[in-house]
């Protein structure tokens, strides 16, 4: 009852209502997001990380297709067609490379450095953007991405001891910091190619579908199409709820910001690390020295300066007209 819109007689009081309607979808995604990462964890020590990844990388692609079919019609020569070597790229790196190096790492790290370790995606999509969109970066931009970098270096270098959880915790981090650089400059191109006016559900297909294809090659090439024709049923099923939680995340999150302002959303969204890492500390009993608490500290604190940075550039070109 709450989730729905009341007829409001005066403007404002829609536009408050639409806003709030916003803010709890985001809270939502924040909520599905920081719950995802420790559920993943558990569900992805009992499986190999690329049979993990590769399976729920073509089932979250084949749906986006389908949505993309239904949006169209399923005329697909609608979408204006964007160079293939740049949907290879998003493919490649965004949807397999990127996909089997985090989970990699989540089987040997904590759920809390992970989370926060991924939320450096601004500092290295700053960099890509700078660098290869000619984007302009402000000081102050720059300050709260060196900022963040320190913080995971912070969180990188702490020691805690050893566990089955997390049984090589200095690896862990360097394959999840390198998903999220890859991340960054996948995120880069498909920027490129949807200004350039592709649609983001080809992108989306593209990025899952293509690297379900890598993965799955991969899984060939190792000799591990065993291991995915003998998952039983819980592996089966814990696969299908991670893919589940991946699809609705990106459903309420797009849903969210077609009602509130992406900074306040993306400023929620700064929710979900503090919430992996409560339940990794409360579930897992995983440790948390205080370096790695200043360096969690120093990367929200920072991605919140780029929120309120972006969020001021945004209100100044509203006001100026540029």
């Amino acid at each position: 009852m709450f989730l729905r819109d009341i007829n409001p007689t005066i403007n404002g009081e829609k536009t408050m209502n639409k806003q709030n309607f916003g803010t709890i979808l985001a809270l939502m995604t924040a909520v599905i997001s920081g719950i995802a990462i420790p559920l993943n964890k558990v569900f992805v020590v009992g499986i190999d990380a690329t049979v993990f990844t590769a399976a729920r990388a073509l089932i979250i692609g084949l749906v986006f297709l389908l949505i993309a079919g239904f949006q169209s019609g399923f005329d697909f020569s609608r979408f204006k067609k964007a160079g293939w070597k740049h949907l290879i790229f998003i493919g490649v790196v965004g949807g397999g490379l990127a996909f089997l190096m985090y989970f990699s790492g989540l089987q040997l790290t904590t759920t809390g450095r992970a989370a926060f370790l991924h939320k450096t995606l601004p500092v290295f999509a700053g960099i890509f953007a700078a660098a290869f969109l000619k984007e302009r970066i402000p000081r102050r931009h720059w300050y709260a991405l060196l900022m963040m970098l320190i913080g995971a270096f912070m969180i990188y270098f702490s020691r805690i001891p050893l566990s089955a959880m997390w049984s090589n915790p200095g690896l862990g981090d360097a394959l999840v910091i390198g998903a999220t650089v890859l991340w960054a400059a996948e995120n880069t191109v498909a920027r490129k190619v949807m200004k350039e006016g592709e649609s983001n559900l080809i992108v989306s297909f593209s990025r899952m579908f293509i690297g379900s294809l890598l993965l799955f090659g991969i899984i060939g090439l190792t000799g591990k199409i065993d291991v995915l024709l003998s998952l039983n049923g819980v592996q089966v099923a814990n696969l299908f709820i991670s893919t589940a939680m991946l699809f609705v995340y990106v459903f309420f999150w797009y849903w969210s910001i077609k009602h509130v302002e992406i900074s306040k959303a993306t400023a929620l969204l700064l929710l979900a690390p503090v919430i992996s890492l409560a339940m990794g500390v409360w579930w897992f009993n995983e440790p948390f020295p205080i370096a790695q608490m200043i360096g969690s500290i120093l990367i929200l604190f920072g991605a919140w300066w780029v929120i309120q940075i972006n969020s001021k550039k945004r209100i100044e070109r509203e006001l100026t007209g540029i």
